[in-house]
């Protein structure tokens, strides 16, 4: 145990505790809107990629240099990959239906968990069911993959259509997911010495929201 310096009042290290637990609650708020923010740009890039594809040719060489072109303009955001861009596009393709991705249950999820998703689940509301119970029970990506491996949805009855998505709690693996996701750090375009500035920012905003 640390011991008190003489001046320091008796309550101190209880009050330390809870500050620490308030700037951590923080980061983890700042951390979620960045990885939502993400969520709909990928849906957003792949959307644009379909409807221009209705229209032009966009085969494979269109989709890596549009990739190679955005790596070379945003240097620091790993996502802009040839294999993202066919995620990206098929994201869009999977939730064509949703005018807006964040309020659907993938938009609560991190990228790794709606890859997973795409690669692993064919039927668009058996996909929607198992992301809404990645949200509500804040699944790591290991075990959303180990509940689809296992059939979780026959041993649990029919799939429903609508299920409630709610914010995974700080705890849950899908929280600690989303937070050591480089792509959610590598999305605001930062240098590595410049990505703690930003989430002290960004911790500030959600305190005073």
């Amino acid at each position: 145990m640390t011991q008190l310096e003489p001046d320091l009042p008796s309550d101190y290290a209880a009050t330390l505790t809870t500050l620490k637990g308030l700037v951590r609650e923080a980061q983890h708020r700042a951390q979620r809107v960045v990885n939502t923010a993400m969520i709909e740009l990928y849906w957003n890039i792949g959307h644009t990629i379909l409807q221009r594809q209705r229209h032009q040719p966009w085969g494979s060489n269109v989709l890596e240099r549009i990739a190679r072109d955005l790596r070379a303009e945003f240097p620091h955001m790993k996502g802009f990959s040839r294999t993202n861009m066919y995620n990206m596009r098929a994201f869009a393709a999977a939730w064509s239906g949703e005018e807006q991705i964040v309020q659907t249950p993938s938009g609560q999820l991190s990228w790794s968990h709606n890859v997973a998703l795409l690669n692993k689940v064919d039927d668009h509301e058996l996909r929607r069911w198992y992301a809404s119970r990645a949200v509500q029970h804040g699944w790591s990506v290991a075990v959303l993959e180990h509940q689809i491996r296992s059939s979780l949805h026959t041993r649990t009855g029919a799939a429903p259509n609508n299920l409630e998505a709610r914010l995974p709690g700080e705890g849950t693996d899908l929280a600690r997911e989303v937070a050591k996701d480089p792509l959610v750090l590598d999305f605001l375009g930062l240098t590595e010495d410049a990505q703690e500035h930003a989430l002290e920012e960004a911790m500030t905003l959600c305190v005073t929201s």
